[in-house]
């Protein structure tokens, strides 16, 4: 077996696009197959974050609602946003989403809200966990 290492590696054609072959016959293109932006936080007390990737820092906006910082900027707001989310009380359905009022993100930042949904009871609440995922463009 050969073992390759290298500090860099750059397209032929094309410098920052690399294409990987991927299932079958198919081609993925590396950049854009890479998460850009990642959080693990604790959303509870005072807010901390447990790990992340490309994030400069986050802000508590009251209860359930955080705004990511993204430390190297994506490339537009067209990017693509998964978020998840675990409150402690486990009888209740948990759910973790972006704030959708006008689609609030830019290239710099996201906020993300999280809500518990219980019968009748639709309301904010701090997580124990939260975490989400950013796909794109950097710029």
């Amino acid at each position: 077996m050969s073992t390759l290492v290298i500090d860099t590696i750059q397209g032929k054609t094309t410098a920052g696009s690399i294409n990987v072959r991927g299932e079958g016959s198919n081609n993925t293109n590396l950049q854009q197959g890479l998460i850009k932006v990642w959080i693990n936080l604790n959303g509870t007390g005072t807010i901390a974050t447990r790990d992340s990737l490309n994030i400069s820092g986050t802000t508590d906006n009251g209860t359930g609602d955080y705004t990511i910082n993204i430390s190297s900027a994506m490339g537009n707001t067209s990017y693509a946003l998964a978020t998840n989310g675990k409150q402690e009380d486990t009888n209740n359905f948990e759910s973790s989403g972006l704030l959708t009022a006008a689609r609030l993100v830019s290239s710099s930042s996201y906020r993300q809200g999280c809500r518990q949904s219980h019968y009748e009871t639709n309301s904010s609440r701090d997580f124990v966990i939260t975490d989400s995922v950013v796909l794109g463009d950097l710029a």
